[in-house]
């Protein structure tokens, strides 16, 4: 009897089928912002990505799934939100050799819960015809009188507009950072409302003169022919705090506490972290690859160069709650 159970189990082990290689992504990016380096990681690895686009809650989404959940890994924009889905529990730490090569310290989690994969800067658009060189040159400058209905921009409670409040209070204190925001509101031509895109419109069309926006987003409009006219009204502009370097924030990367293929999420992992994937990053979408050697576009290297904030991106994340707080107390989107 023992020698049919022995004679048995590699029989059985041999009828099991092996656990299909995929990695499921629930991505806070656009579809299309991504896709083409998930093609590119499935083309060397044959390993296929699923990606589910999750625009909203996120985090109350892992945090219902649990442990069945199907998702390997977490893409997102803005350090707020990737801490806010560590600090949710839904995420585990990660140990490897190549994305601590390829990613700067500055750029990832000190307990690897998560990977900075491209960096953007919080940048200044300016009317080519309205707006004269030097005319702003700090994000202080936006709160000078001399703007008063010149100025666009979307949503003040935005993630990527909290997150260069939160910078303001970082360089200043919450005080000045309030009176910042009132001095800005008080400029703005319209209430806040739209995209980054929207307020380059809105420049275009004569409606006011600057905005504040992503870099990243000059290139996207360069290439919409419905958009391109839009962007060739303008120029960027890096400001800089008065006491420190031009806002910085980060796309990133954290693997599930669920994660069901974490070999192969792990290996999606380290090939965002690549010389490969960081020039899609540079050509495709014009982000700022941070893996060190990995040029920008030529396209993103004429809008010039800049001195990035030395503000540590998890004090950003930190100060995302009073950024928040001061902002709804100036009413700044009423």
């Amino acid at each position: 009897m023992k020698t049919r159970i022995m004679l048995s189990l590699p029989l059985l082990a041999i009828a099991l089928p092996a656990a299909a290689q995929e990695v499921n992504v629930y991505s806070h990016r656009q579809p299309e912002l991504v896709q083409p380096l998930f093609d590119a990681f499935t083309k060397e690895t044959g390993i296929p990505v699923n990606v589910a686009f999750v625009d909203k809650g996120m985090v109350e989404r892992l945090v219902s799934e649990g442990d069945r959940s199907p998702a390997d890994l977490v893409m997102t924009v803005d350090i707020a939100r990737l801490s806010q889905v560590v600090e949710a529990g839904v995420t585990q730490p990660v140990t490897s050799e190549v994305l601590a090569a390829n990613i700067p310290a500055e750029f990832r989690d000190p307990g690897n819960q998560w990977f900075g994969l491209t960096s953007r800067a919080r940048i200044v658009y300016a009317s080519k015809e309205r707006v004269a060189d030097g005319e702003v040159t700090t994000y202080e400058d936006l709160a000078d009188p001399k703007w008063q209905g010149r100025i666009c921009t979307r949503p003040g409670t935005h993630d990527y507009n909290l997150g260069l409040m939160a910078g303001m209070i970082a360089h200043h204190d919450e005080a000045a950072a309030k009176a910042w925001a009132e001095g800005v509101r008080a400029n703005l031509a319209k209430k806040p409302e739209g995209g980054d895109r929207d307020q380059v419109k809105s420049i275009w069309a004569g409606e006011c003169d600057i905005s504040l926006g992503n870099t990243y987003y000059m290139g996207a409009m360069l290439a919409d022919p419905e958009q391109k006219d839009w962007a060739e009204s303008v120029r960027i502009i890096y400001p800089t705090f008065e006491n420190g370097g031009t806002h910085v924030n980060v796309s990133g990367v954290a693997m599930t506490k669920a994660a069901p293929h974490r070999d192969d999420a792990l290996k999606l992992m380290e090939f965002l972290a690549s010389d490969e994937a960081q020039a899609i990053y540079a050509e495709i979408n014009h982000e700022f690859p941070v893996k060190p050697g990995v040029a920008r576009s030529e396209l993103v290297q004429s809008w010039g160069d800049f001195t990035a904030d030395s503000v540590n991106l998890g004090e950003l994340a930190r100060l995302r709650p009073t950024a928040l707080k001061l902002m709804e107390e100036v009413n700044f989107d009423g």
